[in-house]
């Protein structure tokens, strides 16, 4: 018998509740036609056999990142991950961990978040950092909407960031109806961070700024934080690529409000697109306005050092119009895997690591530069991501070709920015530690066979 608790009655009280008539008009916003619409060359169903041996034709076609010259970047990384950091994270009191509600028994999880929050705090020149989020595009919106409520201001400059981070914003702006002004890669590669700094007013509650940004540029923090601060916004810095910290300032120490940015690429992997780790950090004065929790250390009544839950700001913890986010939890596994590799490096190995990546990068440019019809946006510098013009031709249509070669040349602006026709020919490369010299001259010889 399956299990009903609720009586028609119930759901009447309910809908009539929510101002609803129906259970349907729960689902009015879904487009007419698509619930319980068939969709076209996909069968009814099919035996469990049969699927299997479907889908293993369908991931044949891929072309895997470990299986050839793979220069993909654009938001998510590919670096070498120690093996030891898999071998970890499997332990069984780390795996199968659950949310550290008693802190007497979850020392050890506790612990792990807090060396984390520091890891990350140190790398963001915050004074504090959470014990995670999900990825950095919902970061990305928290730091937003923590923004809005300390300036009380509903105006958001955003810069040139990943496009899905500029979406998960304007989703969640339907709701708080945050007022969203944004500057295309295009228009900001003409006038520079002057053209966001313009766009600063009285409303304005924060600017958000990649850095680098999605084009591999990196942008002027502290003169940005200095407009912004000077018409009483803060600065929201975005990290995609943590890497890059080992070698660049801090966005902290450049002025920078509140950072938030994705852990992917140090520890987590691919995973073919999650689970991500979203990072964020902030001034200890704005503590009690971010959201997710934040761990701290105590001792007990026998003066033992131990960890305990010090905030978490969500409505199960606490009444539900003093909740800073709907944020249920912690990406904990993953900031797991974070922080083992973090530690692995050490402050050394980061440092080493980010210099590897830049160095290879930069040399990677310079031939691929010298292609004919082929230009170098980034002029003004990058760290292992830049941005390529391949004059008179579609990126995307190139970069197709190039994978039917075999290599994985870069990610097309056009993919990113479908109805943006100025950003058609530009292509972004990524070049890290794992792309090795002959994976580099593999792409310059086929690209340059593919522009000639």
């Amino acid at each position: 018998m399956r299990y009903l608790p609720l009586t028609p009655t119930d759901r009447s009280e309910m809908l009539a509740t929510i101002g609803a008539d129906t259970v349907d008009d729960l689902f009015r916003d879904v487009p007419e036609g698509v619930l319980n619409a068939e969709i076209a060359g996909l069968p009814a169903h099919a035996s469990e056999m049969a699927v299997e041996r479907h889908m293993k034709k369908l991931a044949a076609k891929n072309l895997s990142a470990a299986d050839a010259p793979f220069f993909l970047g654009a938001g998510a990384y590919r670096h070498h991950v120690p093996a030891s950091v898999d071998h970890l994270i499997q332990r069984g009191e780390f795996l199968t961990a659950y949310t550290p509600y008693q802190p007497e028994i979850a020392q050890g999880t506790l612990q792990v978040l807090f060396e984390f929050q520091t890891q990350v705090a140190r790398l963001f020149g915050t004074d504090i950092a959470n014990a995670s989020m999900y990825d950095g595009s919902t970061a990305c919106w928290e730091a937003i909407a923590m923004a809005a409520r300390i300036t009380r201001r509903d105006g958001v400059v955003i810069g040139p960031i990943h496009p899905h981070y500029l979406s998960t914003a304007k989703t969640m702006a339907k709701f708080t109806k945050d007022e969203i002004r944004e500057l295309s890669p295009a228009l900001i590669a003409d006038a520079g961070d002057d053209a966001m700094i313009d766009m600063i007013d009285d409303k304005t509650s924060c600017v958000v700024v990649q850095y680098p940004d999605i084009l591999g540029r990196i942008p002027d923090l502290a003169k940005i934080a200095d407009a912004a601060h000077g018409k009483g916004a803060l600065l929201v810095a975005v990290v995609t690529e943590p890497v890059a910290l080992g070698l660049l300032e801090s966005p902290g120490s450049l002025g920078a409000d509140i950072v938030v940015g994705e852990g992917q690429s140090l520890g987590v992997g691919l995973n073919f697109g999650g689970p991500y780790l979203g990072l964020f950090g902030a001034r200890e004065k704005y503590t009690r306005q971010m959201p997710g929790r934040l761990c701290g250390e105590t001792v007990d009544a026998d003066g033992k050092r131990g960890f305990v839950l010090t905030l978490s700001t969500r409505e199960q913890h606490i009444r539900r119009e003093k909740a800073t986010s709907n944020i249920c939890t912690n990406s904990g596994l993953c900031a797991l895997a974070f922080s083992i590799h973090m530690t692995l490096l050490g402050g050394e190995g980061l440092d080493k690591l980010s210099r590897i990546n830049h160095a290879r990068a930069v040399k990677a440019a310079g031939k691929l530069a010298a292609i004919d019809g082929v230009e170098l946006v980034n002029e003004g510098g990058f760290f292992n991501e830049f941005t390529l013009r391949l004059v008179g031709h579609d990126a995307r249509e190139v970069a197709l070709r190039m994978a039917k070669r075999g290599i994985l040349s870069g990610v097309a602006l056009s993919r990113l920015y479908p109805d943006s026709l100025d950003l058609s020919e530009g292509l972004v490369v990524c070049v890290t530690e794992t792309c090795s010299d002959e994976d580099v001259d593999a792409l310059v010889a086929a690209l340059a066979e593919e522009l000639a």
